[in-house]
């Protein structure tokens, strides 16, 4: 091997934290949150080293610098706290610090007797501006020498709001509710309930060509509405609102309600055409034809999607179509759309997402992006690692304890940069468990979602405890809201329950996180239980009949071997202890107990 040209730094700097991918892509955090740092520093011989942590802030040009300490053995550990969404960066700088290293030698041989330490003082003298200092004036200066500062490569952290974290969300067709008009007139009760985001299925005009009728059906009949997702019509396309839901004037008096009420609007983003969108005739090299001239729509076999095509990300003028579709997304942002639900995200290319999303939160770093993303793990994570803040779950799928241990732990294998958001249900998922299961099934859900995951969403009907199949073995609802106009109103029987939850979810900070959840024995396997610091959940997931076990609290909960205790759900004060405590929960109930510590 030739000699290297420059003289090596001598000190290392390894194992910096937290880091993802070797630093291909940044970590997650939200505003307020400290940044724990770790690294290794060291260098060989017995030098006294010196390091900081610096930090630089979105848009900022200046970085600042935050103490490391040592914590033994060569492993240093720091932390910043960020308070503004965007691109953070961090790096460790590390140092040799002569003044402490001569001070510690000093310091050393004046506790072994040594008597003659003219020479130690002439080298201190170095430090002091030719000055020898005494012996005591040796070992009172102060160290602040960064001799040989090096320096590790920089590392990113993606800060976004709060709401990317912790959130409860509510689902609903804006055409079941009288409009935009109408879902104004809805959002103080919504927000009386709790919730943070109403997610509107997309609002845009639906075209007319192979319109679908009511279930599904291949033809529609004068008076269907069709699907919302058959996006385009001689109206406009996805930067253009459906005159069935009202006027621009509507639109922001519902979005200036929302504001008033303290709720965020949530669009569906959702990449597909209807054969009526303006694009397929200003833009026909945008879109998938096969070898005969003929377009062709989406399937997802053995479904079939005859009113909609997908754009083709490896046409010609990419370039040009990656372009439009970012237009769109700023075009809703400068409207007042800062969070959108992005309709299978999984099926575009993901160099696509990642330069999107970089160039949408480049100017607007609120904006949140939810992927709803049912795929496999390597692209669900990838979507998050590209700048995803959510993502959709398989939760709703996993209905037993062993699933939900199997899959919840998976998700907090992940959690430096995948956030969950446990739906527990959508216009597309009416899970077996809620069809035969009856209202206990819907409490167990809801109770499971909303404090196993800090974010959780309902779609209307579920309140209400809907819970037709179009036939037996699917998953589509009967007389599905996609293809027909409801008449909705807020007065399910869940709702009280819905609300009681969501206030305990804004009070109880436990609640909020996803990392602190600890799973404990219960002894029955229909008993789902576990802690969120000193939040303990029981639920009994047995829709049918009434279960009885235990909730062992381990020692290493912190608690005391008895302790006072609130069931929040029905406020009854108990009390508990570590080790077994007897539960006996009927069909579908919950405790969701507080210690008084």
């Amino acid at each position: 091997m030739p000699l290297p040209k420059l003289l090596q730094p001598r000190i290392q700097i390894q194992a910096v934290e937290p880091v993802l991918d070797c630093g291909r892509y940044a970590v997650k955090r939200t505003v307020g949150d400290r940044v724990q740092v770790y690294a290794t520093v060291f260098k060989d011989g017995h030098d006294t080293l010196g390091g900081v942590i610096r930090v630089r802030a979105p848009g900022a040009a200046i970085w600042r610098e935050e103490p490391l300490a040592p914590l033994g053995n060569d492993r240093w550990s720091g932390a910043f706290v960020v308070d503004r969404p965007g691109r953070w960066e961090f790096a460790v700088a590390a140092w040799t610090d002569r003044i402490a290293t001569w001070q510690d030698e000093l310091g050393r041989k004046v506790e072994a007797g040594q008597q003659d330490l003219t020479g130690e003082l002439a080298e201190g003298a170095v430090f002091f501006g030719g000055v020898v200092p005494t012996v005591t004036a040796g070992l009172a200066a102060e160290a602040g020498d960064r001799h040989d500062e090096v320096e590790s490569a920089p590392l990113g952290v993606d800060v976004d709001r709060e709401l990317a974290r912790f959130g409860s969300w509510y689902e609903l067709f804006p055409r079941s509710w009288g409009g935009f008009l109408g879902v104004a007139d809805v959002l103080p009760a919504l927000a009386r309930l709790g919730f943070d985001v109403v997610y509107l299925p997309p609002i845009h005009p639906i075209g007319l060509t192979n319109r679908k009728g009511r279930n599904n059906a291949d033809s529609a009949e004068p008076d269907d509405v069709g699907s919302p997702w058959a996006i385009g019509s001689d109206e406009g396309g996805h930067d253009a609102i459906s005159p069935d839901l009202g006027t621009w004037e509507d639109f922001d008096a519902m979005v200036a309600a929302a504001r008033r009420t303290g709720v965020e609007l949530a669009l569906d983003f959702a990449i597909q055409c209807s054969p009526d969108h303006p694009w397929l005739k200003e833009h026909p090299e945008w879109f998938n034809r096969r070898p005969d001239g003929t377009l062709k729509y989406a399937e997802n076999p053995p479904k079939r999607y005859q009113d909609i095509y997908n754009v083709n990300f490896e046409c010609e003028d990419w370039q040009g179509l990656w372009e439009a579709l970012r237009d769109v997304v700023l075009g809703w942002v400068e409207r007042g759309i800062t969070v959108f639900r992005v309709d299978n995200p999984h099926t575009k290319p993901a160099p696509f997402w990642e330069w999107l999303i970089a160039e949408v939160r480049r100017d607007h770093p609120e904006v949140i992006l939810l992927a709803e993303a049912f795929t496999r793990p390597s692209l669900m994570t990838t979507l998050a690692k590209l700048g995803f803040a959510q993502s959709y779950t398989y939760f709703t799928w996993k209905n037993t304890k062993a699933e939900l241990v199997e899959y919840v732990e998976q998700l907090r294998a992940w959690s430096q940069f995948y956030r969950p958001n446990a739906f527990v249900n959508t216009p597309d998922i009416l899970h077996e468990y809620l069809q035969l299961g009856g209202p206990p099934a819907f409490e167990a859900r809801l109770v499971l979602a909303s404090t196993l995951s800090p974010s959780y969403g309902i779609y209307s009907g579920f309140e209400s405890f809907e819970n037709k199949a179009v036939a037996a073995g699917s998953e589509e609802y009967l007389d599905s809201e996609k293809y027909e106009v409801k008449r909705r109103a807020l007065d399910g029987p869940l709702l009280p329950l819905v609300q009681r939850l969501n206030e305990l979810r804004r009070a109880e900070p436990a609640l909020q996180r996803f990392e602190n959840l600890r799973w404990l024995e219960t002894e029955n396997d229909q008993l789902v239980a576990y802690a969120k610091d000193d939040v303990i959940c029981i639920v009994n997931i047995d829709p049918i009949a009434e279960q009885e076990g235990v909730c062992v609290i381990p020692v290493a909960l912190g608690l005391p071997p008895a302790f006072d205790a609130t069931d929040l759900l029905s406020d009854r004060a108990i009390t508990w202890r570590v080790g077994r405590n007897y539960v006996k929960l009927a069909p579908g109930k919950a405790h969701l107990i507080k210690a008084q510590t």
